[in-house]
């Protein structure tokens, strides 16, 4: 199939701001990270780099702007659960499944801040979902704070992953099939009792496992606050 080449003023249409993010995303898609480039970003835009600037105020802030295209696609498909834990689960999902679609874009945006309103509304989603289960103020900043930044380090993990030469991924995996096999169980007896298992956790798996101890732990969390609360003096 052919590959789609961002609309810009290479076909005759006008550049604008998502213009310029569907370049730079397939940029780093298919060159990684450090692909992007302004002067890269203007050739692919068949444009002077600089009409790039006019939008932009310089690489940062088109990287920004893929942060803020990977929350906007993460929400796309949303929709609030029954209850706090689903939505969460439900959200935490969605942006695992951008990043795992977007690998090198998500190594290099995830973790940034977009102050964006798709960055705002999921951050809503999270804080309302907090205080259903009775985390309000400082408490569901700190929680929200915690759980999102894990949630996406989750994510950004599992994309750097994917992003590794194919031999690398290979060999990490074999590692777990046989090196780990190997050792010794007087020098690591609780390893050796269950290095048989390792390989068989696969990714979803091992996000789902996570997720449901985070969500455990913000239950746990709760109750302690409300506990708290009631045994405090009036």
């Amino acid at each position: 199939m052919q590959e789609q080449r961002p609309r810009g003023p290479r076909s005759g249409h006008p550049l604008t701001k998502a213009v310029i993010i569907d370049a730079a995303m397939l940029i780093v898609e298919q060159g990684g990270a450090n692909a992007l480039t302004l002067r890269r970003l203007g050739a692919e835009l068949g444009t002077d780099h600089t009409a790039v600037l006019r939008h932009f105020r310089g690489k940062d802030q088109i990287i920004l702007g893929l942060a803020e295209r990977l929350m906007s696609e993460a929400l796309s498909e949303f929709e609030p659960g029954s209850g706090w834990r689903a939505t969460l689960s439900q959200l935490a999902r969605q942006v695992r499944q951008t990043c795992i679609r977007h690998p090198s874009v998500a190594v290099l945006a995830a973790m940034r801040v977009s102050r964006s309103p798709d960055e705002f509304r999921g951050a809503d989603i999270v804080i309302a979902a907090l205080s259903q289960v009775g985390l309000r103020g400082r408490k569901a900043a700190l929680i929200y704070r915690t759980i999102t930044d894990l949630a996406l380090a989750a994510g950004s993990y599992e994309a750097a992953m994917l992003t590794l030469d194919e031999s690398a991924r290979d060999g990490d995996r074999e590692a777990l099939r046989r090196e780990y096999l190997l050792a010794s169980p007087r020098d690591y007896p609780h390893l050796a009792a269950v290095a048989q298992f390792l390989a068989d956790v696969d990714d979803e798996e091992q996000f789902e496992t996570a997720l449901e101890l985070i969500l455990d732990g913000i239950e746990v969390h709760a109750a302690r606050v409300a506990g708290s609360s009631e045994t405090s003096p009036g």
